[in-house]
């Protein structure tokens, strides 16, 4: 049986000197759209927030600043990656991502949360956190250290992953707006992004 090894990384990791396979890394567009990688190295740069595979040796990658990373695997030797901002996870990226594994034969799903940022520095329009409660429940609804409405991300990933039946392994990640460690573009408007990987070894 192959063994899963999952990275969540921040501003100093070099992934290269970590992961020996190739890369599969999305052109990202805050979308619900999942390729399937087939061989090592496939889908490079397509338009998609998530990939999932069967192949080993083949490593799924996510890049984010803020937004949610997600790994995913099954011991029947299936694993996914998604990038769920909160565009992203309204759209069902989750939820297809899931699908997916489940059509390659994945199992008893495990999902971990990488570093995003927190409710107390996400300040979110109010709109937009109606209809990400109606969506997703009213624990997604949340407030800023200073007091201004805030969608708790983490919930809303969490939410998700519970109907699914998937088992999370962590549901409090690090703050990326708070923690000097990672990249975010709300609080500091960095420019770099922490990369997230999975793969299986045999």
């Amino acid at each position: 049986m192959a063994a899963v090894r999952t990275v969540f990384g921040d501003r100093s990791t070099d992934i290269d000197a970590i992961c020996p396979y190739p890369l599969t890394w999305l052109h990202q567009v805050h979308g619900g759209d999942v390729v399937v990688v087939r061989e090592p190295g496939e889908h490079r740069g397509v338009d998609a927030d998530a990939s999932v595979t069967a192949v080993t040796g083949a490593a799924l990658s996510i890049h984010t600043a803020d937004c949610a990373p997600v790994l995913l695997w099954s011991d029947t030797g299936v694993i996914g990656a998604a990038h769920a901002g909160w565009r992203g996870l309204y759209a069902g990226v989750l939820e297809n991502t899931v699908a997916q594994m489940q059509e390659l034969g994945g199992r008893d799903i495990v999902a971990e949360l990488g570093p995003t940022i927190s409710p107390a520095a996400y300040e979110f329009g109010q709109a937009d956190l109606t209809r990400m409660a109606l969506r997703f429940g009213p624990e997604v609804v949340s407030a800023t250290a200073d007091g201004a409405p805030a969608l708790d991300l983490a919930a809303a990933v969490t939410a998700v992953l519970d109907v699914l039946g998937v088992t999370l392994r962590n549901s409090d990640p690090p703050c990326t707006a708070t923690d000097a460690r990672y990249f975010s573009w709300r609080a500091r408007r960095d420019s770099g992004r922490q990369v997230s990987v999975v793969w299986m070894t045999p």
